[in-house]
């Protein structure tokens, strides 16, 4: 123990009150009294600030004996004048900080008020746990004043780490090298949907496929973001490796942080403390530094914090103790990591302290979320033509070319939006009455021909989407993934599938069918049934609806497939053997297809006008609906078409198939074929699969990897995960592509946290 004047060891004896020899004691039998009980001695001095919560509320020895320091603590000079930590250096002057002991009475005061079973403290208020919480850390913050204090504690406390004994090991017994995951490759942003103008005119040119190691990497997220059970998502921004990743610039008396400095390039810290110095703001490039967990600002004279700080939504601790703060960012929300919000000594306004007070840092988190007010909205995302105006015009009085649009959309399920997997999300915002209408009017903007949406749950297929799609002048097909079998009615009207609209006015429907890929597994010979494929595949109820589809006008043939893969990473397996299911029972169903009988093209009529398909920012002309007056019909200038086998007629595969652009899902549908050895099998025995590979004939590319197209930076979008998982794949021996749906405004993203929000109603 430090004492700032004299040991109890010296020789000569203090005043009588002060005699410590064992014979001069006996005046402590009247100071072991119950709390509450006036003494005959002077009265204690306060007790440390942090002593009763470190007590956790019991009276212990050292509080019954108070009455052997009669003196009060202000008798004695501030500790902090006489007392430097062993290992301080001296060349670095102390910052100030004008949190002494003597400014701490009422808080001391309070705490043992608390600890003693006092119902409140001097303010009035009760002592909660959070608030004890928020208490105890403070004090640690403020132990941790003198330069550097947290780098050298480290550096003490991993030199008396017990070095463990060295293995011996078999130097020749080499281990093969461990293929390192796209733990990178998220792209800068993304929304839900991917739309595409398709044209039904041969495509000569050809584009490379889509090139990758294969490997899923464990990164990459789900778009169905969680079984109906809400595991944890396991999907984590790893930070750019680095042999460090704290830095510790405390008590330094560090006055400025410049924008440009060089901290903000910084971007693999995880641990950052700028406390007890003498800045007076901070710089919003703070936000570049992403992986932050922890940041301490503590001690310092900042009046005020950048909204910016908004943007580090993997921050665990903020602590901003002993500072000039009067009110928060309403940004600070977006934070929905954040277990400790640290604003102890700050005149912070009295609702906000309140929230901390009473109900914790998430219940502060929570208001500044839901209070915060709603940002602009994001330019239009644009057309992107990848034909001239002339070329188009070529297209339009072309009389053997056919267009129509496409558009996928995983909608988010109303049982998938919860606050705890997307605690950034205003509640509001995140609520399915604010959703359903935002995908509405979205949906119904691109006036796309036909419509593939994704995470419809019974419940709001028909009563929602149904009555106001139909409306519109679609019809749908619809089917819910297999569980739904086993429920009662109230449950099953909230699983959710896949469902299919398109234009009735242009086309009619076939046949629909129904791909369950359990069932359809369990259906091969030669998937043997062991463990793996119970446990593995035969228990995902994910599902695909196939569409066929014919022309009114024309005869012309469509296949319109819609899927969900599953979206965990650690069954990349999974993710590929569902595909391979999906693409054989796609080419079955097409062969089956082009053995219907032809039907011939209805003639138009004279006052046709369906052939003219809008989009917000074009129109792009088809001359199946000319008017007759300025077109001769269209059955007297062409033959019906004829199918000779499934790959001659057009396909469309459309879906979340919850797979990155370098994973085995994309290398298989790109290029048609994937060797057996492929590391995303994982080691996993599935019949022909694993032993010959896997291999089709579709001749699939994906919309955005058409030539002159560029890639598109993402289709999901959140905290933890930026990529591509949605795709638009197109035959491409009869089909092409004419206009994709642009990327969303890059200045927008650089402000938002992710999706769902405001103005994107799905992740």
């Amino acid at each position: 123990m430090y004492y700032p004047q004299q040991s109890p060891g010296i020789a000569h004896k203090l005043a009588n009150h002060h005699d410590q020899t064992p014979w001069s004691r006996q005046h402590l039998t009247t100071g072991l009294v119950p709390p509450g009980t006036q003494s005959t001695v002077g009265g204690p001095p306060p007790p440390s600030p942090g002593y009763a919560l470190y007590t956790n509320g019991t009276v212990g020895a050292l509080q019954h004996h108070a009455a052997l320091h009669p003196h009060p603590l202000t008798a004695h000079p501030p500790l902090q004048h006489h007392h430097h930590h062993q290992n301080s250096l001296s060349h670095y002057p102390s910052p100030p900080n004008g949190h002494t002991h003597q400014q701490q009475l009422p808080l001391a005061a309070a705490a043992v008020a608390a600890a003693t079973g006092s119902p409140t403290n001097v303010s009035g208020q009760i002592i909660t746990q959070h608030w004890q919480q928020q208490l105890l850390k403070c004090e640690m913050v403020r132990s941790s004043r003198s330069p550097h204090h947290r780098a050298r504690a480290s550096a003490i406390a991993s030199r008396v780490v017990t070095k463990s004994a060295i293995p011996i090991t078999n130097p020749n017994n080499l281990k093969p090298p461990i293929e390192s995951t796209p733990a990178s490759t998220s792209a800068t942003v993304a929304t839900k949907d991917s739309s595409s103008s398709i044209s039904s005119t041969p495509d000569t040119q050809q584009t490379s496929p889509g090139s990758g190691n294969g490997i899923g990497g464990v990164n990459h997220p789900s778009s169905t973001v969680a079984p109906i059970a809400e595991a944890p998502r396991p999907t984590a921004i790893r930070p750019p490796s680095s042999s460090w990743c704290s830095l510790d610039m405390g008590g330094v008396n560090l006055k400025n942080l410049p924008p440009t400095s060089g901290l903000f390039t910084f971007t693999f810290l995880i641990n950052l403390y700028l406390n007890h110095n003498a800045l007076s703001s901070v710089p919003p490039e703070i936000s570049k530094l992403r992986h932050l967990e922890l940041l301490d600002l503590s001690g310092n004279s900042l009046t005020s914090l950048p909204p910016e700080l908004g943007m580090l939504t993997q921050l665990k601790e903020l602590y901003i103790f002993d500072n000039q703060l009067t009110t928060l960012p309403m940004e600070l929300g977006s934070l929905h990591q954040l277990q400790t919000l640290g604003i102890e000594g700050n005149p912070l306004d009295a609702h906000l302290k309140a929230l901390v007070q009473k109900e914790g840092t998430a219940a502060l988190v929570s208001f500044l979320r839901d209070s915060c007010p709603v940002p602009a909205p994001p330019p239009e995302r644009v057309w992107k033509y990848l034909l001239s105006s002339a070329d188009r015009d070529a297209i339009a009085n072309d009389p053997s070319t056919e267009c129509f649009s496409v558009l996928s959309y995983n909608i988010l399920c109303e049982k998938y939006a919860t606050e705890r997997l997307y605690g950034y999300t205003p509640s509001w915002a995140l609520t399915w009455d604010y959703r359903k209408n935002l995908i509405l009017s979205e949906v119904m903007g691109y006036d796309a021909d036909f419509l593939c949406l994704q995470e419809v749950d019974i419940a709001q297929y028909e009563d929602y989407f149904v009555k106001h799609l139909t409306a519109q002048g679609y019809e749908g097909v619809y089917w819910p993934k297999s569980r739904y079998k086993t429920m009662n009615e109230t449950d099953r009207r909230q699983v959710d599938g896949c469902a299919t609209f398109y234009k009735a006015a242009r086309y009619q429907l076939v046949e629909k069918h129904l791909i369950e890929f359990s069932a359809v597994a369990m259906q091969r010979q030669d998937f043997k049934k062991t463990d793996d494929m119970f446990n593995r595949v035969l228990g995902k109820d994910h599902i695909a609806v196939i569409c066929l589809m014919e022309d009114k006008q024309t005869g012309t043939r469509l296949i319109v497939a819609n899927a969900h893969i599953h979206w965990d990473p650690a069954y990349r397996d999974v993710k590929l053997v569902q595909v391979a299911l999906l693409i054989e029972e796609i080419e079955k169903i097409a062969n089956n297809f082009a053995k219907l009988p032809v039907r011939l093209p209805t003639p138009l009529s004279s006052n046709s006008d369906d052939g003219i398909v809008s989009t917000p920012l074009g129109v792009i002309h088809s001359p199946i609906g000319s008017d007759s007056s300025t077109s001769p019909s269209l059955s007297k200038r062409r033959p019906p078409a004829i199918y000779t086998d499934g790959t001659k007629i057009p396909l469309v595969v459309c879906g979340d198939f919850n797979s990155v652009p370098i994973s085995g899902v994309y290398e298989f549908l790109a290029t048609g074929s994937l060797p057996p050895d492929h590391a995303d099998f994982m080691s996993h025995t599935y019949g022909r699969y694993t032993s010959d590979g896997l291999r089709h004939r579709l001749g699939l590319k994906s919309a955005y990897a058409a030539p002159g197209v560029g890639d598109l930076p993402l289709t999901n979008y959140t905290p933890s995960f930026q990529g591509v998982i949605d795709y638009v794949w197109y035959s491409s021996a009869n089909l092409a592509v004419n206009a994709v749906l642009g990327e969303v405004d890059k200045g927008y993203l650089e402000k938002v946290v992710g999706f769902p929000n405001a103005h994107f109603p799905s992740e």
